[in-house]
């Protein structure tokens, strides 16, 4: 079972790195080959049945894996059904979620017409600017009939991000799109006759029920989420002291809080059942717990919407229940490996989770050091083992998944871990259980006031200097290094190979991922949607232009794009950040960048009372005919001059307009500068202006990239930053075929992703990031 675990996580990830599915002859032919490997691994000795065990996981991983994802993409919404009303019919599934502007829900359609939707579709409903007036109260399981208008799952492609669209496959979102804001929408029924409906009407109910008891309590959001796993209920400023102090996988439903209850209602049960003389001759008493226990779980994780860890640890306690009630002795390696292969039938997508790799290797870790150490300590040092030994041992993995080690994680986890799981949430779900109010909602006071006080404390430490180790994105050959070296680590004492440990750790932190030599520079374009970001860097230093558009009220592009792509990349701090005018498109990720990365200046137009002024030491206008020189490369500022900024113009004549030239190459940094503007350049620049590459001026509006311009810069290639499908039908046709009538190289972060350029001496390279890592989902 432990060799066909691994072999199934092998091809099943293999199969979520093609850029292609295999055709449908392709997987019926190692699916038979799978069938063949098990067959003959049954008639084979010990240590070839091993070897054939593996590749039969991984044979029967990949074919099992293509065949769902070919499914599923057939529900894919057709491209000619983008951007038209669409009427669906369907069942609100999970919980709405309420946001500044509106309301997001999932919709699990049952009909559409035209008869192009199936499956489940994301929509976001709009309510009037500064008001939710027209929008109706949505509930969970309720059936609607809305008109919509509809996209293609699609997401930013950026290095170091998070990948939005396989998560959407992942959760059989096949579509996202928007509610209408004029057309007929009619509720038909209040709550739809399904199982699932009736669960999330529940889950939705305990919800209310929380915010209702107590409506401003600074851990609603907390005591909601690890009720019922809807874990946007808590603030994103909170959310950032539970990464920093690495207690964060104790605010959903982890796999602890699951193994918790199961043990308490187990326990309950079989005291119960010992009560009867008659049941306990029946059944074992230890037996009908152990099935209790499972079946509490069960319902635990059906309220909390079967997260990963809740999947894994459900599996876990399900197959060491049915192998205590058949007699069947498991070892606990065995029981964890048929965690794994259930969870990868039910979720191939369950290996591109951070969750899935997170929670097994946890619990492999806990199973290690418990074999591989005495047993003869008091528990607080066994609980203080455990804490480092977690701490240490996911280190490699929060590395590479995250870029990030909290230091404080073992000291937060050994305080927050009895509070949260041991008070807080079974206070939570007894307060959730108990039908009457008066008493229900004392015990929810008392969680909340609990978890509340746990709060200052998480506070304090996240703001500690030392609270977490950054650092960038490891080499890929450095990770098995860095594994073997951390079992070393927690080998048991007397190992003569546990001093290696420590090297082997070594690469994964000094070995450094590519740089830019000496008088080059490279360039990346950000795909954030509809605005600007770009990153030049040179051998030692980094400049920004741009930090995109604020997303909402607790997003934007410079918290989940620039942020995570500078430190995977290596970059500690920005030299200098030029924000070239006001417009939120360019400037609305400002602030999370100087505050999350730091900045020793900051270059732009913008007013003087803007906040991102208070974040950095130095601040100076951006003016043409600024120039400096960093590592043998050359930036030189051509607008705005200094004199407009005495003419109150609009925020895109002042844009900043920045050219970068290494190894006798160029690229035209352009902002949103218009049809004037482009106009006094060519008068003002004209020998300044041409350039090997640049950017499409506007996003490709129609207001600019004038035909004199273009011919003035005369690129090989232009980038357009534009979002997929937006609003203001950015690039126009007309403006990009200017371009392509002079034969130049089209890249456009809507299609292409993130587009990196190096700028060096042999030459101009442009890289495309989805050409660069295609996946069959995108």
């Amino acid at each position: 079972m432990r060799a066909l675990a691994l072999g199934l996580v092998a091809g099943t990830g293999a199969l979520q790195w093609q850029a292609t599915l295999p055709a449908s002859p392709m997987q019926l032919a190692i699916a038979l080959g799978a069938l063949a490997t098990a067959v003959l691994a049954v008639f084979a000795g010990p240590r070839l049945r091993l070897t054939l065990l593996v590749v039969t996981g991984v044979l029967a991983g990949f074919s099992w894996a293509a065949l769902v994802a070919t499914h599923r993409l057939a529900d894919r919404l057709p491209a000619e059904h983008e951007g038209v009303d669409i009427a669906l019919t369907g069942v609100i599934d999970g919980l709405p979620q309420p946001f500044e502007r509106g309301v997001r829900f999932i919709l699990d359609v049952e009909s559409a017409v035209p008869a192009a939707v199936r499956g489940r579709v994301a929509l976001s409903w709009y309510g009037a600017p500064g008001q939710d007036a027209g929008l109706p109260s949505l509930r969970a399981g309720e059936r609607w009939q809305v008109i919509a208008r509809l996209k293609r799952p699609h997401t930013n492609a950026n290095p170091h991000g998070f990948d939005y669209e396989a998560w959407l496959l992942e959760h059989d979102i096949r579509a996202t799109g928007s509610v209408r804001a004029r057309g007929e929408h009619v509720r038909i029924d209040a709550l739809a006759e399904t199982v699932t409906a009736r669960v999330d009407r529940a889950r939705e109910g305990i919800r209310e029920r929380f915010r209702a008891a107590i409506p401003d309590g600074r851990a609603t959001g907390v005591l909601i989420a690890l009720v019922v796993g809807d874990q946007r209920a808590i603030r994103a400023t909170d959310w950032a002291t539970f990464n920093r102090t690495g207690v964060s996988h104790l605010m959903s439903i982890s796999g602890l809080h699951v193994t918790m209850i199961a043990s308490l209602v187990a326990s309950i049960a079989g005291w119960l059942w010992r009560r009867s003389t008659r049941l306990v001759i029946a059944w074992p008493s230890r037996k009908a717990a152990a099935v209790a226990g499972a079946l509490g779980a069960f319902v635990y994780c059906a309220l909390a919407g079967f997260g990963i860890p809740a999947q894994r640890t459900l599996c876990m306690l399900v197959v060491a229940a049915v192998a205590l009630a058949f007699d069947r002795t498991q070892s606990a390696s065995r029981v964890l490996a048929l965690a794994l292969v259930a969870v990868l039938a039910l979720d191939p997508w369950a290996v591109l989770a951070p969750g899935f790799w997170l929670s097994f290797f946890a619990v492999g870790i806990l199973f290690y050091t418990t074999v591989t150490h005495d047993h003869g300590t008091s528990w607080l040092v066994g609980w203080a083992r455990a804490q480092g030994a977690i701490t240490l041992g996911l280190a490699p993995l929060t590395v590479l998944l995250f870029q990030q080690v909290s230091i404080v994680s073992p000291l937060a986890n050994a305080i927050a871990i009895p509070v949260v799981s041991l008070v807080v949430t079974p206070l939570a779900l007894l307060a959730a259980l108990v039908p009457f109010d008066g008493i229900a909602f004392p015990i929810l006071a008392l969680a909340h006031a609990c978890m509340a006080s746990l709060m200052p404390l998480l506070e304090w430490m996240a703001t500690l200097p030392a609270a977490v180790w950054h650092q960038h994105a490891p080499v890929p050959w450095t990770v098995p290094f860095a594994l073997l070296g951390v079992l070393l680590l927690l080998a048991p004492r007397g190992v003569p190979a546990r001093v290696l440990g420590w090297p082997l750790l070594a690469p994964l932190v000094f070995v450094l991922p590519p740089q830019p030599p000496h008088g080059e520079a490279w360039i990346d374009v950000l795909d954030v949607g509809q605005g600007l970001a770009v990153a030049v860097r040179t051998r030692k230093h980094v400049l920004l232009f741009d930090a995109g558009p604020a997303y909402s009220l607790e997003a934007d592009a410079g918290d989940r794009v620039v942020v995570p792509f500078l430190r995977g990349e290596g970059v500690g701090r920005i030299d200098r950040l030029v924000v070239s005018h006001l417009d939120n498109d360019h400037s609305g990720g400002a602030v999370a960048v100087a505050r999350w990365l730091g900045v020793d200046q900051v270059v732009s137009s913008l007013p003087a009372d803007h906040p991102l002024h208070a974040h950095a030491p130095f601040r100076l206008p951006c003016t043409a005919g600024e120039r400096w020189h960093w590592d043998g490369v050359e930036f030189l500022m051509l607008h705005p001059p200094v004199d407009d900024y005495a003419k109150k113009l609009k925020p895109n004549a002042m844009s900043c307009v920045l050219r970068v030239r290494a190894g006798g190459r160029t690229m035209l940094l352009t902002a949103d500068i218009e049809a004037r503007e482009e106009f006094a350049l060519v008068v003002r620049s004209a020998n300044e202006l041409p350039a090997d590459v640049m950017l499409v001026p506007h996003h490709g509006s129609r207001t600019s990239s004038t035909t004199h311009f273009i011919d003035a810069v005369n690129p090989r290639v232009a980038i357009i930053p534009a979002g997929y499908r937006n609003r203001f039908g950015h690039p126009r046709a007309d403006v990009e075929a200017r371009y392509v009538e002079r034969g130049i190289e089209i890249a456009r972060s809507d299609r292409d992703g993130a587009v990196h350029v190096k700028l060096r001496e042999s030459g101009v390279v442009v890289e495309r990031f989805r050409e660069q890592r295609p996946r069959y989902w995108r």
